[in-house]
C-alpha cells in the first residue's frame, strides 16, 4: 500500500524496522529539547502529514522500550489517525515515572500501525442473543 506523506522534519521517513514489524516508530519533531516532569503531558509534534486511504486508521502506541525503561507512554493509547485528518500527526506523551524525561528532536517516542478498520451500521433491536457468559464483564471469567 502506497500512501501519500509530507515530511516537514529533519528526519527520515518512518519505516519498519524487520520485515515483520507491524509498526513505525515516529520521532519528535523540535526545535528544542522539551522537558515532561512526572506526571505531566504534553503534545509533541512528528513534523509529519498523512493522506490514508478510506477504511484505514493510523494507530499512534507506546514503544515498549520507553514505557518500560522511563515510564513515558502514550496517553490515549492508541490514539486515532483518521483518514480524513490532514493535519500534523502529534503524539499525546505522559511522563508516569518519578523523574523528569527530556523529548530530543529526533527522539523515537512513539510507534505508528496501520490499520483497516470496518464502519459500523447499527441496528436497533428489543433484545440480543443469549451466551454463556452473558452479561459477564470485568474479571467475570476469572483471574488465572
Amino acid at each position: 500500500m502506497k500512501i501519500k506523506i509530507i515530511n516537514k522534519s529533519r528526519h527520515d521517513l518512518p519505516h519498519y524496522e524487520t520485515s515483520a514489524s507491524a509498526g513505525m516508530d515516529l520521532r519528535a519533531s523540535l526545535s528544542e529539547p522539551r522537558v515532561l516532569k512526572p506526571l505531566e503531558r504534553t503534545v509533541v509534534g512528528t513534523g509529519l502529514y498523512i493522506e490514508l486511504p478510506i477504511s484505514y486508521e493510523a494507530q499512534i502506541r507506546p514503544r515498549s522500550g520507553l514505557a518500560a525503561k522511563k515510564g513515558i507512554t502514550v496517553l490515549n493509547a492508541p490514539g486515532t489517525i483518521d483518514a480524513d485528518y490532514r493535519g500534523e500527526i502529534g503524539v499525546i506523551l505522559v511522563n508516569l515515572s518519578n523523574e523528569e524525561f527530556i523529548i530530543r528532536d529526533g527522539e523515537r517516542i512513539a510507534q505508528m500501525v496501520i490499520a483497516k478498520h470496518e464502519r459500523a451500521e447499527w441496528h436497533d433491536v428489543v433484545e440480543l442473543s443469549e451466551t454463556i457468559r452473558g452479561e459477564g464483564g470485568f474479571g467475570s471469567t476469572g483471574v488465572k
